[in-house]
């Protein structure tokens, strides 16, 4: 099926359009620029000049190409050293963007490679970018291809017809498809715009040809060596022509030259004199090339080599008698860095067998952790950290060879991603736990209910003191349910104990002993010695199990608790730990809510807040381990793997400290 931007479902079905597009560009230039080249006048001395051109071809292949050995010893002419500015070393830069290395996208996943084509969909270097689309491509529609078989799989298991199934992108097949199609639109936007970028410089550079013939045949002047500079700069700055224009334009460019320097003797000494600065910036040049043979980074000396060369290329001619010497030093310097860059080659393979030896040998750690199994949270996350370190060594090792890359990868990641989802499977049942822990406590609830209108109070209270033990006794719930189940059971119990309260005939006489004995705990307090923490604990937990007191009292006796504990603190500042005056500063903003009205819910909305961050915090743990599973190998990716160990270590330290806090909260209430 084809949509609506003339791409086909299958991404398969697009791969061969780059290349196609480029091809169909690439042959419209030749047509276009046919009349234009007839036009073009051939200047007597363009014979020679192309009697000569097989010493110039043998040159430019030295110049593009100083790997062929054959080319060493040739000597170039000096209308070899004026050679075409036109002949780029495109296949010196193609070489080195060969020769960079690229990702291994067969790690990424589907949201990694629609970021990287993406970030290539913005590049303007579409050499490098095929490069990238055709490594990264093919991973994409492996993906897309495994998730249409899924879904197909799925339609026909459902009841579907095979021939009725149409695979629905998602919105990140939608993003890469987008990003690619924007590609291939600048690409071929690109090369049509250069091929008629190249016919307006042909244009320019038969303009200045025809200026440059008035300039030569005209009536000489002393103000004729400028305009020539001028002219020779303008000609320099035009980009490049139809390749198949080019050496016959700069033949034609190169005899008007010489017919320029021939004719005008009077020039002759200022012509000298331009060589020999030509000669002194060719000499620095080669101490240029003769550094760069020392450098141990090859790759870096082989990319500014490239550049020495243009420059070369473009300095203008030298005395005779200094031209071959002065290019057999700048050869000798750059034949120098290309057998170091053999060298360096064929080490890289060696390097990269050894890597694979290793990353062969990391697989077999994998395998063990395919079998584990364990219903301990801790026994998996102390697996997990084991298989990330074994993942740190994986990423650690170099290459491997390039045709080789592909298995082992795909049997590490296999290995890797299996035990995640072994580790998916067991939070899933652990999942199945907090139902039925759910269903528990939804019967505690049912049975509080039941409970709550009763008037045999001591019979009662037990019961429903029993089920609040049972209740602290079964795990945690679903997190969604968390507080909303709790506000129910405790809502139950409260109503019971209320209805106590005030129903009871005896209350009354035990909520003034209850009185007293808050009232001697208080006087307690108030004379203990600063910084005697244990004891002040004890106080507290000796008031929290007493009972209730009369009514009227109730506010005035919670007041002068809080106060108690309050002058504790200001005399023990300067005793106390910073730990234990953060703890005193808790207990001491709890008294405060019990010294307040509704004190009871809100304690419980203290403690269902520290709950809720606890497992807010845990979550985010759980989360973050799992985005680590799945981060390439790469300087981002280390920096991104730090910054989330560092969010962890934190998470870590915080929830120690709300579960301190907890504790507290609970002891009181």
């Amino acid at each position: 099926m084809i949509d609506e931007k003339g791409t086909s479902e299958n991404p398969q079905e697009n791969n061969s359009e780059l290349d196609n597009e480029k091809e169909n560009v690439e042959s419209t230039s030749e047509n276009q620029v046919q009349d234009s080249a007839s036009e073009q006048k051939v200047e007597p001395e363009v014979a020679q000049e192309q009697a000569e051109s097989s010493a110039s071809e043998q040159l430019e292949a030295t110049t593009s190409e100083p790997k062929q050995e054959e080319a060493k010893d040739e000597a170039p002419s000096e209308d070899n050293e004026t050679k075409n500015s036109d002949d780029t070393t495109e296949e010196e830069q193609d070489d080195n963007d060969d020769n960079e290395e690229l990702p291994d996208y067969s790690e990424f996943n589907k949201e990694q490679l629609v970021e990287a084509i993406k970030e290539i969909s913005k590049s303007d270097n579409f050499k490098k970018a095929d490069r990238i689309i055709n490594e990264l491509k093919p991973v994409f529609d492996e993906i897309y291809e495994a998730e249409k078989k899924e879904a197909l799989d799925k339609f026909l298991a459902d009841g579907g017809e095979e021939g009725d199934f149409a695979m629905k992108h998602d919105e990140l097949n939608e993003r890469f498809e987008a990003n690619y199609q924007l590609y291939r639109d600048r690409r071929k936007k690109h090369y049509k715009e250069l091929e008629h970028q190249k016919d307006d410089n042909l244009k320019t550079k038969l303009e200045i040809l025809d200026r440059l013939r008035d300039l030569v045949d005209g009536e000489e002047t002393i103000t004729g060596l400028n305009v020539i500079k001028e002219i020779q700069k303008e000609w320099k700055s035009v980009g490049p022509v139809p390749g198949n224009q080019s050496k016959t334009l700069w033949a034609n460019y190169n005899a008007l030259l010489d017919r320029y320097y021939d004719q005008r003797s009077i020039l002759f000494e200022l012509k000298e004199l331009d060589r020999k600065k030509n000669l002194e910036a060719k000499k620095e040049l080669c101490v240029k090339a003769e550094e760069l043979a020392q450098s141990e980074d090859v790759p870096y000396a082989i990319k500014y080599l490239n550049d020495l060369h243009e420059e070369y290329k473009h300095i203008g001619p030298v005395p005779k008698e200094e031209q071959e010497p002065l290019w057999q030093r700048f050869k000798a310097a750059s034949d120098a860095i290309y057998e170091k860059r053999k060298e360096f080659v064929k080490n890289l393979k060696e390097i990269q067998t050894e890597n694979l030896e290793k990353k062969e040998q990391i697989i077999e750690k994998l395998k063990p952790f395919l079998d584990f199994d364990s219903d301990r949270i801790k026994e998996w996350n102390t697996k997990t950290k084991e298989i990330l370190a074994i993942q740190k060594e994986w990423e650690a090792t170099g290459q491997v060879p390039k045709e080789d890359a592909k298995e082992i990868n795909k049997n590490f990641w296999g290995n890797f991603k299996q035990f995640f989802a072994n580790k998916h499977e067991f939070f899933k049942r652990l999942d199945s736990m907090r139902e039925e822990n759910l269903k528990k406590k939804q019967e505690f609830v049912e049975k509080a209910k039941e409970l709550c209108d009763s008037t045999e109070w001591n019979k009662t209270a037990d019961q429903l003191k029993g089920l609040q033990r049972q209740w602290k006794e079964v795990g945690p719930v679903p997190e969604k349910f968390r507080e909303s189940i709790y506000k129910e059971f405790k809502a139950a119990c409260d109503k019971f104990f209320e209805n106590k309260r005030a129903g009871s005939k005896d209350a009354q006489k035990e909520f003034e002993e209850n009185l007293k004995a808050k009232e001697d705990i208080i006087a307690q307090i108030n004379g203990l010695e600063p910084g005697d923490l244990d004891q002040l604990e004890a106080y507290e937990q000796a008031y929290g199990k007493i009972g209730f007191v009369p009514k009227e009292a109730i506010q005035k006796v919670k007041e002068d608790f809080s106060k108690a504990i309050q002058d504790f603190i200001d005399k023990s500042e300067d005793v106390l730990s910073d730990e234990q005056k953060e703890k005193v500063k808790l207990m001491a903003q709890l008294t405060k809510i019990m010294a307040g009205p509704n004190s009871d819910r809100k304690l419980n909305q203290k403690e269902n807040s520290l709950r809720k961050k606890i497992g807010d915090l845990q979550n985010d743990i759980v989360t973050w381990k799992n985005n680590m599973e799945f981060f390439a190998s790469s300087k981002t990716a280390d920096k991104l793997k730090k910054e989330f160990e560092e969010k962890i270590e934190d998470a870590e330290k915080e929830i120690s400290l709300l579960k301190k806090q907890l504790r507290i909260v609970r002891s009181i209430d």
